[in-house]
């Protein structure tokens, strides 16, 4: 593949923001292509990816490198991918054989997967020997994953749609509503997207609200609803029948789930801002079913967002455990007696998983409550994102 330097330099400034001002990956990259509309499709994919790659191996990338120009980042990845480097001045320093040799003399785990040694540290602690597996999946790109919206459509028929536009697609054994892409693209431009005949989620988030055992006509609570991708397989498994009320402390974040219900043909769903524990008090004993799905280190989707790595600090998940526990203690109320309740994370981390729920079953806010079943979904095992499932009955 042939490189430009204008490419390049709209990765060194991609990688700036993130690295030395702290913004998200996905939101620089957004703003870096839209502010460059001249870019064509292969300029943009090249630099969503560069882009997205470098962040997972930075820590690697700057270990190999001879310095840490710009230049020399780029072209010490570019290596590391298995590709050539054209004779430019820019890339004179980098001599191929003497990174290849320092790899291959690696022997730390931390800089082989290129995480933190903290994170390297925590993961032996929570998952022992299968942390190594699990990190080195989580290090892999992501594959792009569709939920079929069954109110619009089929799997079969959207699948065929695809198939019409040239974007092969494959089933997996146990996703119902799930389609794959076979190769990497932009799909949000399709009409069948914007028609509502489909959204993109993760396999493993999909199975979330298949675990809350919903059924048409009943009241459901999705009490961390974000931007709202659960309410809306709620909605479908409902058969958009009932009512959803989708929660959440950030306004801006439901904001979303009402563009993206009225796209997908969703009218149950009520959105409410939590501003208080008022707003839990006033709900007590009103939901046939409540989705948590709460705040959480983020470690399982990894694969999507690797910059979630260089972000968070033991510190940042003893805090957010913090928070996971609060919300275990305040909002099942909203509960009635005889429903069912999901705890779910994308955490791999036990600590946030089955030993929140156990402590709040020991708890006093918990004693009505026994645990039906939970899943702990792997990224190695089940080769998308890392979950963590727990279905709760309330006696």
């Amino acid at each position: 593949m042939k490189l430009h330097n204008n490419t390049i330099r709209g990765v060194h400034s991609a990688l700036a923001a993130i690295f030395e001002e702290g913004q998200y990956a996905d939101k620089v990259i957004e703003r870096t292509l839209k502010s460059n509309p001249k870019w064509g499709a292969r300029d943009r994919s090249f630099i969503a990816e560069t882009t997205y790659e470098m962040v997972r191996w930075w820590r690697l990338i700057n270990y190999l490198s001879p310095s840490n120009n710009p230049y020399d980042l780029f072209g010490t990845y570019w290596l590391m991918q298995g590709h050539s480097l054209p004779p430019w001045e820019e890339f004179q320093k980098i001599q191929p054989e003497k990174l290849k040799g320092k790899y291959d003399k690696l022997e730390d785990p931390a800089l082989i997967e290129s995480i933190p040694d903290w994170l390297e540290e925590l993961g032996q602690k929570e998952l022992g020997d299968k942390w190594e597996a699990e990190i080195h999946s989580l290090n892999q790109e992501a594959d792009v994953v569709l939920r079929v919206n069954t109110l619009k459509t089929t799997r079969e028929k959207l699948k065929n749609i695809l198939a019409e536009s040239n974007i092969q697609t494959h089933i997996i054994k146990g996703y119902k509503d799930a389609l794959i892409l076979d190769e990497r693209q932009n799909v949000f431009r399709h009409p069948a997207f914007k028609e509502g005949l489909f959204e993109v989620q993760d396999g493993s988030s999909q199975l979330v609200a298949d675990s809350l055992a919903v059924e048409p006509g009943m009241r459901v609570i999705d009490a961390c609803a974000g931007a709202g991708g659960k309410s809306l397989h709620l909605a479908a498994l409902m058969e958009n029948k009932g009512k959803i009320l989708s929660m959440d402390v950030e306004e801006w974040k439901l904001q979303q789930t009402k563009l993206r219900a009225r796209r997908d043909g969703v009218s149950i769903i009520e959105r409410k801002v939590i501003e208080g524990s008022k707003t839990i008090k006033r709900l007590k004993e009103s939901a046939d079913r409540l989705l948590l799905d709460v705040p959480c280190s983020g470690l399982g989707v990894l694969k999507r967002n690797p910059d979630t790595k260089w972000k968070l600090s033991p510190e940042s998940i003893e805090k957010v455990k913090q928070t996971q526990q609060e919300i275990l203690q305040s909002y099942p109320s909203m509960l009635k007696p005889g429903g069912q309740m999901v705890y779910a994370t994308c955490s791999i981390l036990p600590s946030e998983n089955q030993e929140q729920v156990q402590k709040f079953l020991n708890s006093e806010a918990g004693k009505n409550f026994e645990l039906i079943e939970d899943h702990k979904v792997l990224s190695h095992e089940s080769g998308f994102d890392g979950f963590y499932i727990a279905r709760l009955l309330k006696k």
